[in-house]
């Protein structure tokens, strides 16, 4: 809960500052898949996941949550899905890779090591950092979240700003 850092005015001679209480109490990590298909407007679905500081709890996200958020989007976009994905090593892991392999729908394609540039997402995130979350100060994890929901939605509803993502990427729909 940490704010991020963006420009800001202050008076002259007069550091602008931003208190921040101690230790957060837990942590949301996102998962997103910007979706795309030519002549249709673009989709971005997302899922928040809230993690506690509770000892053995699951810090991140596991295969099972990608494959239930793949899940999902199918069931959403009602077709087959091509999944451009990083290289995070869940996304690796061979209960994805034998989980693709069992469902026709499904195709992965890993991008190359260290290339968040032609990663659309990176670009959503990017823009929810800039907007929603840009200084300032949650007071506790709730905030947090409402306010990131609240700026992927949104986003979500301004689908020029998801295609802007993809140009930003120089990536293309169409084969070449």
């Amino acid at each position: 809960m940490t704010p991020h850092r963006a420009r800001t005015w202050a008076p002259r001679a007069s550091t602008p500052t931003v208190r921040v209480r101690g230790a957060s109490r837990g942590r949301l990590s996102l998962a997103a898949l910007a979706c795309y298909k030519p002549g249709h407007t673009s989709r971005l679905i997302y899922r928040p996941r809230i993690q506690s500081r509770l000892k053995g709890a699951r810090r991140a996200f596991t295969w099972k949550d990608y494959r239930d958020l793949l899940v999902r989007a199918h069931i959403q976009l009602g077709g087959p899905i091509v999944l451009i994905w990083d290289n995070l090593n869940v996304h690796r892991s061979a209960p994805i890779r034998q989980y693709a392999a069992a469902h026709d729908w499904l195709t992965i394609i890993q991008l190359p090591s260290y290339s968040p540039q032609l990663n659309p997402v990176e670009g959503i995130w990017s823009l929810l950092r800039r907007s929603a979350t840009a200084n300032v100060f949650f007071g506790d994890r709730d905030q947090l979240e409402q306010a990131i929901r609240r700026g992927l939605r949104r986003i979500q509803h301004h689908p020029h700003l998801i295609d802007g993502c993809l140009q930003g990427t120089t990536l293309s729909l169409t084969p070449t």
